[in-house]
């Protein structure tokens, strides 16, 4: 009699039940670009808050942008001077957007859009997962129903 395999799941192996994707949030999914940084916090984009988070959004060409929304995850050093604090939120907040990018992934598909995001922390006190988690679901849907 053979032991049986255990394979360990990995989070680039999980999908959504619901759409069949993979959940993942890879490179060409991080808004690294300089010049697509300044374009969004130039003016012209369109923000929404969720406490302790703001949404800042513009639509791009499809030239632009590597895939059909790209994030920036912002923590000010005025609102946490110790890094590890800053590194756990940005990790919460990648976190959850990995877990609910289809939210957000079906409605521009659909209409054939290019995003650009950025997500800010406004708030001076970390927060737990589940919190940050639930107020980001409330921001991604919120912009696909404007969008």
């Amino acid at each position: 009699m053979q032991p049986e395999l255990i394979v360990p799941k990995h989070r680039f192996m999980e999908t959504n039940e619901a759409t069949r994707r993979p959940q993942t949030f890879r490179k060409e999914e991080r808004l690294c670009r300089q010049l697509l940084i300044d374009r969004l916090f130039a003016g012209g984009s369109k923000s929404m808050s969720a406490f302790p988070m703001r949404l800042v959004y513009l639509p791009v060409e499809a030239s632009e942008a590597n895939a059909p929304v790209t994030l920036l995850i912002s923590v000010p050093k005025k609102r946490f001077r110790r890094a590890v604090k800053r590194n756990r939120v940005k990790r919460q907040i990648r976190e959850a957007y990995r877990k609910n990018k289809h939210i957000l992934l079906d409605t521009v598909e659909a209409k054939g859009l290019h995003l650009i995001m950025g997500v800010i922390w406004l708030d001076n006190e970390l927060s737990p997962s589940a919190e940050v988690e639930k107020r980001l679901v409330n921001l991604l849907q919120r912009l696909a129903e404007r969008l």
